[in-house]
């Protein structure tokens, strides 16, 4: 089946978001739709992907989608992982590739997101991969953030992380 560029890129995109691997992979393989074909908003299937679906992430980073796509906002899938706290998806993206130090517009990195959103597992996996003397354009650290938050586990850990 031959799609057009449009409809490739929105058949992907809609089967990511749904979380659909086989369709995924039937699209990629038998319809040869390059991952990276945007819909119509421009967005790719990693961007739009569920984000707790790492088998789906892992398809389109095999077929070559480009791991570190941000947004206009800066934000990428490593973010969007972080912010929703999906560890397993963050690391099948940090193994194709993905950069945890990229910054969205308010120059936060994934490290950033997961301590605002209480991610602790994410947090332990980010880390010793991320620059945490790297502030946010408010002028936070990754430690600041946990100090402001009152959480002392949090910051105990990354202090060790800075120190090692």
């Amino acid at each position: 089946m031959v799609l057009s560029q449009m409809d490739a890129g929105k058949a992907l995109t809609a089967a990511a978001a749904r979380g659909n691997a086989d369709e995924v992979q039937r699209l990629l393989e038998e319809c040869r739709v390059h991952p990276d074909t945007p819909n119509e908003f421009g967005r790719t299937a990693l961007q739009v992907m569920m984000m707790g679906n790492s088998k789906v992430a892992g398809l389109l980073l095999e077929k070559g989608a480009e791991p570190n796509v941000q947004d206009k906002y800066g934000i990428a899938p490593v973010h969007d992982a972080a912010r929703t706290g999906f560890l397993e998806t963050l690391q099948v993206l940090v193994e194709h590739g993905a950069s945890v130090n990229l910054q969205d517009q308010n120059g936060a990195l994934p490290i950033h997101i997961a301590i605002r959103e209480g991610h602790r597992e994410v947090v332990e996996f980010l880390a010793p991969l991320s620059d945490l003397k790297q502030a946010t354009v408010s002028g936070q650290t990754a430690i600041d953030m946990a100090r402001a938050l009152g959480e002392l586990d949090m910051m105990n850990s990354l202090f060790a992380h800075i120190h090692s």
